[in-house]
């Protein structure tokens, strides 16, 4: 059977990269006084769900509109500096937080691909025994649309050799445990392991929806107008924004698709007028953090790929360790500990090492419109505080089977550890643990708020990461674009792709999650 190649000639081969025959770009920021546009589909977002939207729409044959509140942004445009880069493609310069019993920090983007350009490219399909809870749509139904994602995002294997010393620590400490885990799969063509996924890829190694989907996009025709925020939606008819040059835009369109993510959906759309009683809530966040470790030896976290490994020894219980590292400035920003402890840690950066972990959480929370902006209530429970907790322990017991010295846990309060009995003891309240999350998904759930293929009613269609219907325990951007292809194909009256090669090690990692029934 012919396969698609996934190996690390593959994943290492940057002469693949898309480049568009032409940048069909608007820039709102010139656009003053009123003007009015008229398309087949206008899309409001380019992240994971619109990008894909728009691409399979426009090559579809249907004459499409992007509108992106951000701006497009180039490799040449990374500075590869977190200080220079989180103001300009982060929402509120990554300064997003939860309200609730503990405060937990939301990194969302906000430039032509959304969040996927500063995320960790990390790649998961659906596990199946979701799928099987939902009863929305099977694994052999979506099988199809995870191949197409796949082939055009050229999700590949990393390369042992590029992951770099913090994943093989990683690696070393679940061989000493006999823990399960494995070499990642991500988006990446000519990746050459920067370090600096999260503030976006200088080399453009990283695939990301604004250098895939946009780009194929325009190549079918699709324009988009950057600069520009929606401010109501009029389902069959069209977009009201209004553009950062001061301008009132208003695009014509039989069918409308709001992709504005997880947190910016429900808003927009009860700010149209458009009520549901599942709007804004069922909200959740894979609430993650993780364990900073003193090794005797180098581990120069900055030279290789910041996620590249992840141990899924635990996620039947809803625990996955995945790896997390980047820059100097990144480590600092995150270490919760006292001033002269950090100070510490940061003289002797070489040697610290890194695991991240997050939950498939059970906590739900809810996303409200106040005064134009989004506001965001979550509170994490009994259940979810003491998996965290256990996730802790196992990423710290993780480091110390790797060799390392002292474990520096996000606790407020709690002492480094040294034994594994140490770790093993570990307790917390939620105000105690420091928190974020990367994985917003619910708040316009499909079953729930959206029928199955994302419609919302007569000519409105959802496509992000609030149509998924709960917490996934693994990277759900795979999921988001899947579920969109399947959207954009049914909108188009279109067949599931069939034709599309299977990867030769993809759709397989996804199997060894063993969710609990």
């Amino acid at each position: 059977m012919t396969v698609r190649p996934t190996g690390t000639e593959t994943y290492s081969d940057a002469s693949t990269i898309h480049r568009p025959r032409e940048i069909r770009v608007e820039r709102g920021a010139a656009m003053a006084g009123r003007r009015r546009i008229k398309a087949d589909v206008v899309v409001v977002g380019t992240g994971a769900g619109g990008a894909v939207m728009a691409k399979e729409l426009a090559e579809g044959g249907l004459s499409v509109v992007m509108l992106e509140e951000g701006e497009h942004v180039t490799p040449e445009d990374m500075t590869a500096r977190p200080r220079d880069d989180a103001p300009r493609f982060y929402r509120d310069a990554a300064m997003i937080s939860t309200l609730g019993n503990t405060p937990i920090m939301l990194p969302l983007g906000r430039a032509v691909g959304g969040t996927t350009i500063l995320n960790s490219a990390t790649c998961y399909r659906t596990p199946r025994a979701l799928l099987d809870r939902w009863g929305l749509w099977s694994a052999g139904e979506l099988e199809p649309f995870f191949r197409r994602v796949e082939r055009v995002f050229n999700v590949c294997r990393v390369p042992r050799e590029l992951a770099g010393r913090n994943a093989h620590a990683m690696e070393r400490g679940a061989a000493a445990l006999g823990w399960s885990g494995e070499y990642l799969h991500r988006a990446a063509r000519g990746c050459v392991g920067a370090g600096v996924c999260a503030f976006g890829c200088p080399t453009g190694g990283k695939q990301h929806a604004g250098n895939t989907y946009v780009p194929l996009a325009w190549d079918a025709g699709a324009t988009t107008i950057t600069g520009a925020r929606a401010t109501k939606v009029l389902p069959g008819r069209g977009v009201l924004a209004r553009t950062t040059g001061g301008g009132r835009l208003r695009v014509d369109a039989e069918l409308v698709v709001v992709a504005c993510g997880t947190i910016h959906t429900p808003v927009l759309l009860k700010r149209s007028g458009l009520g549901h009683p599942g709007l804004g809530e069922n909200l959740s966040l894979h609430p993650a953090t993780g364990v900073w470790a003193e090794h005797d030896e180098p581990i120069d976290q900055h030279a290789g790929i910041p996620q590249a490994y992840a141990v899924d020894e635990f996620a039947g219980e809803g625990i996955m360790l995945e790896g997390w590292s980047g820059p100097p400035d990144m480590l600092a920003l995150a270490l919760a500990c006292d001033d002269d402890e950090r100070r510490a840690i940061m003289r002797d950066f070489r040697r610290i090492a890194q695991a991240g972990l997050m939950i498939r959480d059970s906590s739900r929370g809810t996303v409200r419109g106040v005064a134009g902006r989004a506001v965001i209530r979550y509170d994490v429970n009994r259940a979810d505080t003491e998996l965290i907790v256990r996730a802790i322990a196992k990423a710290a017991e993780l480091e110390a089977a790797a060799g390392a010295r002292r474990v520096h846990v996000p606790i407020a309060h709690a002492r480094p550890i040294t034994t594994v009995g140490e770790a093993r003891a570990l307790q917390a309240t939620a105000k105690q643990l420091g928190l974020t999350a990367f994985h917003p998904l619910g708040t316009a759930a499909a079953g729930r708020v959206v029928e199955r293929d994302l419609r919302l009613g007569d000519g409105l269609l959802v496509a992000d990461g609030s149509v998924v219907p709960s917490s996934l325990g693994v990277n759900p951007q795979l999921t988001i674009m899947a579920l969109a292809t399947r959207a954009a194909f049914a909108a188009l009256g279109r067949r599931a792709p069939e034709d599309e090669l299977e990867g030769a090690t993809l759709g397989r990692a996804p199997s060894m999650i063993r969710f609990a029934a």
